[in-house]
């Protein structure tokens, strides 16, 4: 089992950037796949990124390409999501989740454990 705890979120303005953080309880944090998803007020919640278990292999939603940077430490049981030239349409909550020994993925259901998410409002 393992417990995650966001942070970094906040209020921006458009084109700035914003780095969030994800912390991870428990000794095992190396063997689970991680995963960044966003919920914007009356939307599903949608794929942002994902890192495989030794953070070899790093993917990125088609929209946020080239702005967003998924990046994990096992030494320190956190991940990272850099977000640069932000806009308002990024606005949402924005939340770490686990996929415990499994392989990354796009779909939700896929992971098990989640945190309470983080605010990101970009303004413009």
């Amino acid at each position: 089992q393992v417990q995650l705890v966001e942070s970094g979120g906040g209020l921006v303005q458009a084109g700035g950037s914003l780095r969030l953080s994800c912390a991870a309880s428990g000794r095992t944090f190396k063997n689970y796949a991680m995963g960044w998803f966003r919920q914007a007020p009356g939307k599903e919640r949608e794929f942002v990124a994902a890192i495989t278990m030794s953070g070899i292999k790093k993917y990125n939603a088609d929209s946020v390409k080239g702005r967003f940077t998924i990046s994990r430490d096992n030494a320190k049981n956190t991940i990272d999501l850099q977000m640069n030239s932000l806009k308002p349409v990024h606005t949402a909550v924005y939340y770490c989740a686990a996929n415990f020994l499994g392989p990354w993925s796009e779909n939700p259901s896929a992971y098990v454990y989640w945190g309470q998410g983080t605010q990101v409002t970009v303004s413009s």
